[in-house]
Protein backbone atom coordinates (compact mmCIF):
# COMPACT_ATOMS: atom_id res chain seq x y z
CA UNK A 1 0.00 0.00 0.00
CA UNK A 2 2.71 2.34 0.74
CA UNK A 3 4.48 2.16 -2.44
CA UNK A 4 0.46 2.62 -4.16
CA UNK A 5 0.27 5.73 -2.29
CA UNK A 6 4.18 6.61 -3.29
CA UNK A 7 3.13 6.55 -7.35
CA UNK A 8 -0.21 9.37 -6.08
CA UNK A 9 2.45 11.25 -4.62
CA UNK A 10 3.89 14.54 -6.84
CA UNK A 11 6.76 16.79 -6.44
CA UNK A 12 5.49 20.43 -7.63
CA UNK A 13 9.22 21.58 -6.79
CA UNK A 14 10.32 23.42 -3.31
CA UNK A 15 7.89 22.23 -0.14
CA UNK A 16 5.28 21.72 -3.02
CA UNK A 17 3.43 18.20 -2.91
CA UNK A 18 -0.04 16.93 -4.68
CA UNK A 19 -1.32 13.84 -3.26
CA UNK A 20 -3.88 12.50 -5.82
CA UNK A 21 -5.99 9.94 -3.68
CA UNK A 22 -9.81 9.72 -2.78
CA UNK A 23 -9.09 13.77 -2.41
CA UNK A 24 -6.60 15.61 -3.91
CA UNK A 25 -4.78 17.17 -1.23
CA UNK A 26 -1.81 19.84 -1.92
CA UNK A 27 0.77 20.98 0.53
CA UNK A 28 2.72 24.26 0.52
CA UNK A 29 2.06 25.01 -3.19
CA UNK A 30 4.33 27.37 -4.95
CA UNK A 31 5.33 28.21 -8.24
CA UNK A 32 3.45 25.20 -9.42
CA UNK A 33 2.20 24.24 -12.91
CA UNK A 34 -0.17 22.12 -12.01
CA UNK A 35 -4.17 23.21 -11.99
CA UNK A 36 -5.76 19.84 -10.93
CA UNK A 37 -8.28 21.53 -8.58
CA UNK A 38 -7.97 20.86 -4.92
CA UNK A 39 -9.98 19.66 -2.08
CA UNK A 40 -7.77 19.97 0.32
CA UNK A 41 -4.94 22.59 0.47
CA UNK A 42 -1.91 22.17 3.71
CA UNK A 43 -0.52 25.33 3.98
CA UNK A 44 2.65 25.12 6.74
CA UNK A 45 3.38 28.91 7.28
CA UNK A 46 3.26 32.36 6.18
CA UNK A 47 6.33 32.73 4.15
CA UNK A 48 5.72 33.28 0.41
CA UNK A 49 7.51 30.61 -0.82
CA UNK A 50 4.86 28.14 1.33
CA UNK A 51 1.57 30.40 1.50
CA UNK A 52 1.17 31.68 -1.50
CA UNK A 53 -1.83 33.09 -2.40
CA UNK A 54 -1.67 33.12 -6.48
CA UNK A 55 -0.74 29.77 -6.86
CA UNK A 56 -3.74 28.33 -4.34
CA UNK A 57 -5.91 30.36 -6.72
CA UNK A 58 -4.50 28.15 -9.44
CA UNK A 59 -6.12 25.09 -8.02
CA UNK A 60 -8.78 26.54 -5.22
CA UNK A 61 -12.59 25.96 -5.74
CA UNK A 62 -15.69 26.86 -3.73
CA UNK A 63 -15.29 23.34 -2.02
CA UNK A 64 -12.41 23.26 -1.26
CA UNK A 65 -11.05 23.19 2.56
CA UNK A 66 -7.61 25.22 3.70
CA UNK A 67 -5.74 24.26 6.96
CA UNK A 68 -3.50 26.33 7.96
CA UNK A 69 -1.89 28.63 11.06
CA UNK A 70 -3.50 31.87 12.24
CA UNK A 71 -0.79 33.76 10.05
CA UNK A 72 -0.94 32.17 7.16
CA UNK A 73 -5.04 32.13 7.31
CA UNK A 74 -4.76 36.45 7.00
CA UNK A 75 -3.59 36.19 3.65
CA UNK A 76 -6.20 33.59 2.14
CA UNK A 77 -9.88 34.00 1.29
CA UNK A 78 -11.90 30.37 1.56
CA UNK A 79 -12.97 28.03 3.73
CA UNK A 80 -10.00 28.34 5.95
CA UNK A 81 -9.57 26.70 9.00
CA UNK A 82 -7.11 27.76 11.39
CA UNK A 83 -4.76 25.01 13.32
CA UNK A 84 -1.93 24.69 15.76
CA UNK A 85 0.89 22.04 16.51
CA UNK A 86 -0.84 19.44 18.46
CA UNK A 87 -4.34 19.58 16.72
CA UNK A 88 -5.80 16.19 14.86
CA UNK A 89 -8.89 17.23 12.81
CA UNK A 90 -10.77 15.29 9.82
CA UNK A 91 -11.89 17.39 6.70
CA UNK A 92 -13.47 15.42 4.20
CA UNK A 93 -12.80 12.06 5.43
CA UNK A 94 -8.82 12.80 5.01
CA UNK A 95 -7.61 12.36 8.72
CA UNK A 96 -4.46 15.31 9.54
CA UNK A 97 -2.15 15.84 12.30
CA UNK A 98 -0.85 18.97 13.16
CA UNK A 99 3.26 18.70 14.62
CA UNK A 100 5.49 21.87 15.52
CA UNK A 101 8.14 22.83 12.67
CA UNK A 102 10.64 24.99 13.50
CA UNK A 103 14.42 25.77 13.81
CA UNK A 104 16.85 24.91 16.89
CA UNK A 105 19.94 26.61 15.72
CA UNK A 106 18.66 29.49 13.68
CA UNK A 107 15.95 31.96 13.73
CA UNK A 108 13.92 31.56 10.43
CA UNK A 109 11.17 29.60 11.70
CA UNK A 110 11.13 30.35 15.80
CA UNK A 111 9.42 27.17 17.92
CA UNK A 112 6.94 30.57 19.17
CA UNK A 113 5.93 31.42 15.41
CA UNK A 114 4.03 28.05 15.73
CA UNK A 115 4.27 27.22 12.47
CA UNK A 116 3.34 23.79 11.03
CA UNK A 117 4.42 20.49 9.70
CA UNK A 118 1.28 17.57 8.95
CA UNK A 119 1.05 13.99 9.30
CA UNK A 120 -1.57 12.76 6.55
CA UNK A 121 -3.31 9.73 6.75
CA UNK A 122 -4.50 8.49 3.29
CA UNK A 123 -5.67 4.81 2.36
CA UNK A 124 -3.94 3.97 6.32
CA UNK A 125 -0.69 5.34 4.80
CA UNK A 126 0.87 8.22 6.96
CA UNK A 127 2.49 10.83 4.90
CA UNK A 128 4.57 13.07 7.17
CA UNK A 129 5.74 16.37 5.73
CA UNK A 130 8.22 18.46 7.77
CA UNK A 131 7.47 21.72 6.63
CA UNK A 132 10.39 24.31 7.71
CA UNK A 133 11.95 22.55 10.61
CA UNK A 134 15.32 21.33 11.58
CA UNK A 135 15.69 18.00 13.54
CA UNK A 136 13.60 18.53 16.58
CA UNK A 137 13.17 16.53 19.71
CA UNK A 138 9.69 16.35 18.67
CA UNK A 139 10.59 14.69 15.59
CA UNK A 140 10.66 11.38 18.31
CA UNK A 141 7.19 10.91 18.64
CA UNK A 142 6.47 11.05 15.00
CA UNK A 143 5.23 7.63 13.42
CA UNK A 144 5.31 8.42 9.48
CA UNK A 145 5.30 5.64 6.66
CA UNK A 146 6.23 8.35 4.40
CA UNK A 147 8.33 11.13 5.85
CA UNK A 148 8.89 14.33 3.53
CA UNK A 149 12.28 16.14 4.96
CA UNK A 150 13.83 19.35 3.49
CA UNK A 151 17.26 18.48 3.24
CA UNK A 152 18.98 22.43 2.17
CA UNK A 153 20.23 23.85 5.26
CA UNK A 154 20.29 27.85 5.80
CA UNK A 155 16.76 28.04 6.47
CA UNK A 156 15.81 24.37 7.83
CA UNK A 157 17.91 21.06 8.43
CA UNK A 158 21.06 20.13 5.95
CA UNK A 159 21.37 16.93 4.61
CA UNK A 160 23.15 15.39 7.12
CA UNK A 161 20.71 16.53 9.96
CA UNK A 162 17.76 15.21 7.78
CA UNK A 163 19.78 11.86 7.64
CA UNK A 164 19.53 11.94 11.39
CA UNK A 165 15.70 12.76 11.34
CA UNK A 166 14.99 10.22 9.08
CA UNK A 167 16.93 7.30 11.29
CA UNK A 168 14.68 9.14 14.28
CA UNK A 169 11.22 8.71 12.72
CA UNK A 170 11.66 5.37 11.02
CA UNK A 171 9.48 5.83 7.91
CA UNK A 172 9.36 3.13 5.29
CA UNK A 173 10.29 5.85 2.85
CA UNK A 174 11.91 9.04 3.25
CA UNK A 175 11.49 11.93 0.84
CA UNK A 176 13.67 15.01 0.25
CA UNK A 177 12.92 18.29 -0.21
CA UNK A 178 13.32 22.27 0.18
CA UNK A 179 16.22 22.28 -2.58
CA UNK A 180 16.15 23.61 -6.21
CA UNK A 181 14.15 26.46 -6.05
CA UNK A 182 15.57 29.02 -3.24
CA UNK A 183 18.07 26.99 -1.73
CA UNK A 184 19.97 23.90 -2.18
CA UNK A 185 20.27 21.33 -4.99
CA UNK A 186 19.62 17.77 -6.07
CA UNK A 187 23.15 17.21 -4.44
CA UNK A 188 21.62 17.79 -1.11
CA UNK A 189 19.43 14.83 -2.02
CA UNK A 190 21.90 12.82 -2.93
CA UNK A 191 24.03 13.37 -0.25
CA UNK A 192 20.71 12.28 2.02
CA UNK A 193 20.04 9.23 -0.13
CA UNK A 194 23.45 8.09 -0.38
CA UNK A 195 23.76 8.27 3.53
CA UNK A 196 21.28 6.50 3.98
CA UNK A 197 21.63 3.20 2.23
CA UNK A 198 21.04 0.14 3.01
CA UNK A 199 19.21 1.66 6.21
CA UNK A 200 16.19 3.73 4.83
CA UNK A 201 14.13 3.71 1.47
CA UNK A 202 15.00 7.06 -0.13
CA UNK A 203 12.98 8.09 -3.17
CA UNK A 204 13.98 11.30 -5.05
CA UNK A 205 11.47 12.45 -6.86
CA UNK A 206 11.01 14.31 -10.14
CA UNK A 207 10.03 17.50 -10.31
CA UNK A 208 6.20 17.90 -11.99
Amino acid sequence: MVENILQKLHWLGHDGFRIDAEKTIYIDPYQIKSTVPADIILVTHDHYDHCSPEDIKKIQRPTTVIVTDKSSAAKLSGDVRIVKPGDITTVQGISIEVVPAYNTNKQFHPKAAGMLGFIVTVQGVRIYHAGDSDFTPDMGTIKADIALLPVSGTYVMTAEEAVQAALRIKPRIAVPMHYGAIVGSRKDAQTFAQQLEGKIDVRILEQE
